[in-house]
């Protein structure tokens, strides 16, 4: 089954040039990017990404490091997107990441953990409309992987 996710690359995988490759993955693995800009998230952006948290002792501080500079964010489309991309991020905790993951390779700690994916459906839609205006997704195109295997079932 197709889905939307959201993707975003965090401050510190901005600041430290590693945007190309995290995109790269994605690409590599067969999803559609729909939707993508840099942006410095704004206080209300960050308050309502991390709405869930409000009142814990962690949450000012979330707050504080996903407005500390630029993020990537991202809308990638494919079958089974939410729970792949999860995967190729790894877990939260970069030392329990599995090799070859995001956080294994690129992240320092909890806090730094380079790269934020959604966990649910109801989660990249709610996390999808903080960043994305409807119109700034571009669904409807067709990868060349896409084309080429529209051709083969034509020719069938």
């Amino acid at each position: 089954m197709t889905e939307r996710t959201f993707i975003a690359i965090k401050p510190d995988g901005v600041k430290r040039n590693l945007i190309g490759r995290i995109i790269t993955r994605f690409e590599e693995k067969g999803y559609k990017i729909i939707g993508l800009k840099l942006l410095l998230p704004t206080i209300e952006h960050a308050e309502k990404h991390y709405a869930e948290h409000k009142g814990k002792p962690f949450y000012p501080r979330l707050i504080k490091y996903i407005t500390s500079g630029p993020i990537v964010a991202m809308v990638i489309e494919g079958p089974n997107v939410i729970a792949e991309s999860r995967k190729m991020m790894g877990a939260t905790k970069p030392e329990n990441a599995d090799a070859g993951t995001i956080r294994f390779e690129y992240a320092v700690s909890q806090e730094f953990n380079i790269i934020h994916g959604s966990d649910s459906p109801q989660s990249a839609e709610r996390e999808i409309a903080i960043y994305f205006k409807e119109d700034e997704i571009c669904s409807n195109w067709t990868t060349m992987l896409e084309m080429l295997m529209n051709e083969e079932q034509k020719s069938l």
